[in-house]
């Protein structure tokens, strides 16, 4: 009977079971493994929900009160705020078309060559100038029939620095610097009456001047924006005369350097508190600064190199006349040709040291003096920075002000003068959240103006050093091939 009975058992008993099993609530081991995912996704998708909507409280009019909003960040909390989205990769619409804009014209194919050649006098005496042919070549569509040839005084590449600052260091750019105006170069040049000839003061002031104007024009061409900029393509295109600048002596990287040295106690206080806030611009600040400081060594240090190689290249010269004049009073024969032969490699090798001298300063020497002019563009845009930071705090307290005056003439139920100073207080808060978004605006085109200025800097040096040796390389060897050539010679004497 047992067996009978306990036959139809395990079905209906197995059935009953998953029924129970189902009911049954489930072990907490279970369930914590089971809905350990769930939860955390649920927790995710809250969090991010509620910092969505967590700005939604800030736009309530209880936050918009005057006593919660009279409780204003300092100015360090400030630019902290302003660190932390700036460094955000999230965007507003407007900064996002901008920023698309920018890597458009960043990421161009565009080619632009430029070339200033044939220096010209007009003139004599006081009212003497140059005029320089500047060539321009290129697939920029704004550039009229693919190749230009204008004529420009010095003074109209000042004026275009000048236009150049204007249309854009206000919004953080850092634009590049014109060659300074030498009066006393000038000067030689205007009252100079020589032929040109190489190694003339004249000739050799112009020739600097010449590439120091190619290289300012091909820094600006190389600029994603300041290449597009209609006076920069005026400067290049156009046949008319250019307006005449005037006072062009500061508007040189001299003229500009005392310009800034005089505000720049005012500015350095500001300039490090807003410093203490975001380490970035800190630290970009102190290494320009070390930069500068070593780069004027640097230069310090070629001009010695080129002074002594020209004090060996006239004692070489003089070298070989003595070695000729030896030679021609010497009796022996074989010793009279191999001192006359000496005579003639002394000669070469002071021509070598002669090229080796150009090398040293028109290769490397302009190079490293063009960026010391450089360091100046750089503190201006950072001190844009500290402009815009200064107009938005002294809103931010005008604001404060007028808050405290709206309270005052509540509580003394003035409500005629309390509707004034809550339009005005409206006023003041629209201009207090644009001087926000212009700092924040400046502050980011600041940051990718250094990084493209770091990027450029490289790219010189790596190409200037490394035309440096390779003209430094071939002139060892070339030396080395005028000793080798004497050995057999001298080894020969009788």
């Amino acid at each position: 009977m047992a067996q009978e009975t306990s036959e139809p058992a395990p079905a209906e008993e197995v059935e009953k079971k998953l029924e129970d099993i189902s009911l049954e609530p489930a072990s907490p081991v279970a369930s914590e493994s089971k809905k350990e995912e769930p939860e955390e996704d649920l927790f995710q998708d809250a969090s991010a929900s509620a910092q969505v909507e967590e700005p939604e409280p800030a736009e309530s009019p209880v936050a918009s009160a005057p006593t919660a909003a009279s409780v204003s960040p300092s100015p360090e909390q400030a630019i902290a705020a302003v660190a932390d989205v700036s460094a955000t990769p999230e965007k507003s619409s407007d900064s996002a078309g901008l920023d698309a804009a920018e890597q458009d014209e960043a990421s161009d194919s565009f080619e632009l060559n430029i070339k200033v050649n044939e220096p010209e006098k007009v003139g004599d005496g006081m009212g003497a100038y140059m005029v320089y042919q500047v060539n321009t070549s290129g697939s920029l569509p704004a550039l009229k029939g693919g190749s230009v040839t204008v004529r420009r005084r010095f003074s109209d590449f000042l004026s275009l620095q000048s236009k150049l600052q204007i249309n854009h260091l206000k919004d953080g750019r850092i634009i590049p610097a014109a060659p300074e105006k030498s009066v006393v170069g000038m000067a030689k040049t205007k009252f100079s009456k020589e032929e040109s000839h190489r190694g003339s003061a004249s000739t050799d002031f112009l020739e600097k001047r010449r590439a120091s104007l190619e290289r300012y024009l091909q820094r600006c061409a190389k600029h994603p924006v300041l290449r597009k900029d209609g006076d920069f393509l005026e400067f290049l295109q156009s046949d008319k005369e250019l307006p005449k600048a005037t006072d062009t002596s500061a508007l040189s990287g001299a003229g500009m350097m005392r310009l800034l040295k005089g505000v720049g106690d005012s500015l350095s206080k500001m300039t490090a508190k807003i410093s203490d806030a975001d380490q970035w611009f800190e630290e970009k600040q102190q290494h320009f600064e070390n930069v500068d400081t070593h780069l004027k060594k640097l230069h310090s240090g070629i001009e010695s190199l080129v002074a002594h190689r020209r004090e060996l290249v006239s004692c070489t010269s003089a070298f070989a006349k003595s070695s000729a004049m030896l030679g021609n009073t010497e009796e022996h024969t074989s010793l009279s040709r191999v001192l006359a032969q000496l005579s003639e490699v002394e000669e070469k090798l002071a021509s070598l040291h002669d090229e080796q001298v150009d090398h040293d300063f028109f290769i490397f020497g302009e190079l490293v003096k063009d960026y010391i002019s450089l360091m100046v563009p750089v503190r201006a845009a950072f001190q844009q920075r500290v402009k815009a930071f200064q107009a938005w705090q002294v809103t931010q307290s005008t604001l404060q002000k007028k808050r405290e005056q709206e309270a005052k003439f509540a509580a003394q139920r003035n409500e005629e003068k309390v509707k004034l100073c809550q339009e005005e207080i409206k006023q003041l808060e629209i201009r207090v959240e644009k001087g926000q978004e212009e700092f924040e605006k400046v502050s980011k085109m600041v940051r990718k103006e250094v990084e493209r200025f770091e990027a450029e800097r490289v790219k010189d040096f790596k190409a200037g050093i490394l035309q440096y040796l390779e003209k430094l390389m071939h002139n060892q060897q070339q030396v080395i091939k005028l000793w080798e050539g004497f050995l057999p010679e001298a080894k020969a004497i009788a």
